[in-house]
C-alpha cells in the first residue's frame, strides 16, 4: 500500500464458473448466512465501503454494518455506526431515491467528471458530497482524494467493471473471493472481472494467505503484491 491512499480490499463472492450474478433481474444470492456475518466484520473494520454507479442502479444496496454490537463497537472508537459509503459514476445516472443514499447517518460521496458532476449537484447534492474528479475520473486520484478524507481502509464490493478497474491498474491489496458451490452457466452474466490486463498472472502469482469453509461456501484470501 502506497502512504498516499488507502489499504484498498476487494470483496465480492462467485459461482464455481466465475460469475457474481445471473442474467435475471433479481440479486442472485451466492452466499449464507455466516459468509454474510464474516462480510459484516470486514464491513466493521473499513473506513469506506465502495461501489460502482451500476451496481447501485442494479442491486441497490445498503451498504451498512449489520450486527448492532459491531455499531455500537464502531461509536465507541469514535466513528460512524457504518462505513461512509463511495460511489464512481462516468454518466451520472444516480436515482437519489436509491438505498445508497437514503439509508444510514454515514457520509455518502459520489466522484464523477465535470459535466456529471453538475448535473449530480441538482439532483443527489442534497443527499451526499458530489466530488468533481476533473475530465475524467481517474482512480488513483480517488483513492489519494479519500486518504485526505481520513479513509485508511477502503473495501470494494463491486461490480464487474469495478473490480476490473482497480485491479488491472494495481490498486488491490488484498482480495477475498468466495466461492459458492454451483454453476450460473449463461454468458449474459456478470463475471467477477472483464477483459484487461492484469499485474498478476501464471508468472506474477498472487499470494494466498487463507483458504477455509464458511458454511457451504469457500472463501480465499489473497495477497497482492505490488
Amino acid at each position: 500500500m502506497a502512504d498516499d491512499r488507502p489499504h484498498v480490499l476487494v470483496s465480492c463472492a462467485m459461482s464455481v464458473d466465475g460469475y457474481i450474478d445471473d442474467a435475471s433481474p433479481h440479486r442472485l444470492l451466492l452466499s449464507g448466512e455466516a459468509d454474510f456475518d464474516r462480510v459484516d466484520e470486514v464491513r466493521a473494520g473499513c473506513d469506506a465501503i465502495l461501489v460502482g454507479a451500476n451496481t447501485i442502479r442494479r442491486d441497490d444496496p445498503r451498504l451498512l454494518v449489520r450486527s448492532e454490537e459491531r455499531r455500537r463497537a464502531r461509536v465507541a472508537r469514535g466513528v460512524p455506526p457504518s462505513p461512509t459509503k463511495v460511489t464512481v459514476t462516468t454518466s451520472g445516472a444516480l436515482d437519489p431515491g436509491a438505498a445508497f443514499f437514503t439509508e444510514g447517518t454515514a457520509e455518502k460521496l459520489v466522484y464523477a467528471p465535470h459535466q456529471a458532476a453538475r448535473s449530480l449537484d441538482e439532483g443527489v447534492g442534497a443527499r451526499a458530497v458530489v466530488v468533481d474528479a476533473g475530465p475524467r475520473v481517474d482512480l488513483a486520484w480517488v483513492l489519494t482524494d479519500l486518504a485526505g478524507r481520513g479513509v485508511r481502509r477502503l473495501l470494494v464490493e463491486g461490480g464487474t467493471a469495478i473490480h476490473t478497474w482497480f485491479l488491472t491498474a494495481g490498486l488491490v491489496d488484498e482480495l477475498h473471493v468466495v466461492v459458492a458451490p454451483f454453476f450460473v452457466g449463461d454468458s449474459r452474466a456478470p463475471r467477477l472481472v472483464g477483459d484487461g490486463e492484469f499485474p498478476w498472472t501464471s508468472g506474477r502469482r498472487m499470494t494466498l494467505v487463507d483458504a477455509r469453509p464458511v458454511g457451504d461456501v469457500v472463501l480465499l484470501r489473497y495477497r497482492l503484491p505490488s
